[in-house]
């Protein structure tokens, strides 16, 4: 399969101005140094607490905001440096699923002026938008009589299956998910999460899917991305992560994670003491050293590199081979 999107080495500081005056500027290190790919229908799952830096990633590969180091390309093609029409073919190509239908869709229009605002936008001839919608419409298994219905007159479902349709009614060819089925029911989230597998399979889409429940990641993830404070600590295949996880930030996740089988309500816990240090101030080695239960001196004092231990397995731990 081929690379749609690569992230390389980005990083996005915000800078604030501190101080009784505020004259003195501090450097807020939201995204740093991040490197990744995600190929053509694979879907790459983005896990960490909040403040870890998730969504400011997102928006950059979005092209929302700009890095302040480095670049985002999609289809081998600088999204920074794009200029024009060849910008307006690559916004084409990406689209977004938010976390909170109701809020992402206009109130005041109806569900087929909400569909038809991206083609307008882009440019689509006006006399395809109506069978485009109802093509749409079809893959996301919603009636046509609903297109005349506003936002509030649909159930959480059909307001993120509406949702969903906006995001492919320009056939991109990635999207990203930001927390798509954490607003509605377990019952309503599988819907959703079988629908976002078929339409993957369908037109060989690729996402990148943030969440904080692992075990919906786990299960449309073909690969996972641990985040905290800005860095990645782990990058692995699903089973990898949940089976042979190496970094004790993802083992403390993946512990402390909702547990599905009784069976494994008495496994152990890892304790992390304390709160995350502040992005202002980060630790000068390891971003989880203040509050690692096995740091040693190398983890206070160096950062260490995301490097392959095992095949298609990244750590950046210093002791990932004794953990």
């Amino acid at each position: 399969m081929s690379t749609i999107v690569k992230v390389d080495r980005v990083k996005k500081y915000f800078e604030i101005n501190k101080g009784i005056f505020r004259k003195r500027v501090t450097q807020i290190k939201a995204v740093d140094g991040i490197s990744f790919s995600i190929k053509k229908g694979e879907t790459l799952g983005l896990v960490g607490e909040s403040g870890s830096g998730k969504t400011t990633l997102a928006r950059m590969i979005l092209g929302l905001i700009k890095p302040t180091e480095n670049t985002i390309y999609l289809d081998n093609k600088d999204i920074f440096e794009a200029l024009g029409k060849e910008r307006k073919e690559i916004r084409k190509k990406m689209g977004i699923i938010f976390q909170d239908p109701l809020a992402s869709l206009n109130p005041r229009a109806t569900i087929k002026e909400s569909l038809k605002r991206p083609m307008l936008v882009n440019g689509i001839n006006k006399k395809d938008m109506d069978e485009i919608i109802k093509d749409t419409i079809s893959k996301v298994n919603l009636r046509e009589e609903l297109l005349d219905r506003y936002p509030h007159q649909l159930s959480g479902g059909q307001q993120q299956r509406v949702s969903v349709a906006r995001a492919i009614v320009l056939r991109p060819e990635f999207l990203v998910l930001d927390e798509p089925t954490s607003a509605l029911d377990v019952s309503v989230q599988a819907q959703i999460l079988n629908l976002l597998l078929d339409l993957q399979e369908q037109y060989n889409l690729a996402y990148l899917f943030i969440s904080h429940d692992l075990n919906v990641v786990r299960f449309i993830s073909d690969r996972i991305a641990v985040m905290y404070l800005g860095k990645l600590m782990e990058v692995a295949s699903g089973e990898e992560i949940f089976n042979n996880a190496k970094h004790p930030y993802t083992q403390g996740l993946i512990l402390s994670s909702a547990v599905l089988s009784p069976r494994d309500r008495d496994r152990k816990k890892i304790s992390f003491a304390g709160d995350p240090p502040s992005l202002i101030k980060l630790p000068k080695g390891c971003r989880l050293s203040p509050r690692c239960p096995y740091k040693k001196e190398v983890c206070v004092e160096k950062i260490p590199e995301l490097r392959e231990i095992l095949p298609g397995h990244f750590v950046a731990c210093h002791r990932a081979e004794e953990l």
